[in-house]
């Protein structure tokens, strides 16, 4: 216990110093370093092998979200909700369940311990997968399609795919198993790799299906936003009005937990 309790002052003091660096840089929002700060205490709880994987991706993911930046912008400013800084739900959405996983592997049983070991790289994997696949993808200059009607949609819609999106959510997910396997995490590449694609794989149908669709009249453009770029208002035209992306972008690290867990249970 005196360990554990060390271990968290420490990891609310790296976390924090982090988050801080993240927010001076605008990575972050002040309510998304908070956030941070907290998914990083829980990380460096479970022990250092856990907080370098999640600096591992929170460096990877926030250098690939601040490269080229303003061209991403400027592709997908009339069609995503959110944008810039990370706020406290989207670092909840893609962090919560690798922090949940990280603490329940030493509050647990030690059966219990290596399934969350398992979880919590699943969930993580499938983080790296979507964010990839959306920073990168949103770049390559090809055009995106619709996963559910393989009609051709506007760069940052959510449920589109392309080639150079899919490969690069594919590279994310073998990013963070291969992290794992080399911090001596337990776990199996194979399995992590499957699981951050399966659950990236989630996020997009979820996104072509139920998520959220609102309807610019103005501009006569399908967006995430409630406010269009142009100023108009939008109304409600496919999904569901409460399933919003950064609940989508959660789903989704579940699915990722929840195919790792299984498959290591096989």
């Amino acid at each position: 216990m005196p360990l554990i309790l060390d271990r968290a002052t420490a990891g609310a003091f790296i976390g924090g110093g982090i988050a801080l660096l993240a927010w001076r840089l605008g990575s972050l929002s002040t309510s998304g370093a908070l956030a941070a700060t907290l998914v990083g205490a829980a990380a460096v709880t479970a022990g250092w092998s856990w907080a370098a994987l999640l600096i591992l991706y929170f460096v990877s993911s926030t250098a690939l979200s601040r490269f080229r930046a303003a061209e991403k912008e400027a592709r997908t400013r009339s069609v995503i909700a959110k944008g810039g800084a990370r706020d406290a739900t989207q670092v909840a959405a893609n962090g919560g369940i690798f922090a949940a996983s990280a603490l329940l592997a030493i509050a647990g049983s030690h059966e219990l311990a290596p399934m969350m070991s398992f979880a919590g790289l699943g969930a993580l994997a499938a983080a790296a997968a979507d964010t990839w696949a959306t920073e990168i993808g949103t770049l390559s200059g090809g055009t995106p399609r619709s996963l559910l009607t393989w009609r051709a949609v506007c760069p940052g819609t959510s449920g589109a795919v392309s080639v150079v999106g899919s490969m690069a959510m594919v590279a994310g997910a073998a990013f963070v198993a291969g992290a794992g396997i080399l911090l001596r995490l337990d776990g199996s590449f194979a399995i992590v790799a499957v699981a951050g694609v399966a659950g990236a794989l989630a996020d997009s149908l979820l996104g072509a299906t139920l998520q959220e669709r609102r309807w610019c009249s103005t501009c006569e453009r399908v967006t995430e936003r409630r406010v269009h770029a142009c100023g108009a208002h939008t109304v409600l035209c496919g999904g569901f009005a409460w399933l919003d992306n950064d609940l989508v972008n959660l789903l989704a690290t579940i699915v990722g937990a929840a195919v790792a867990s299984l498959l290591a249970s096989l």
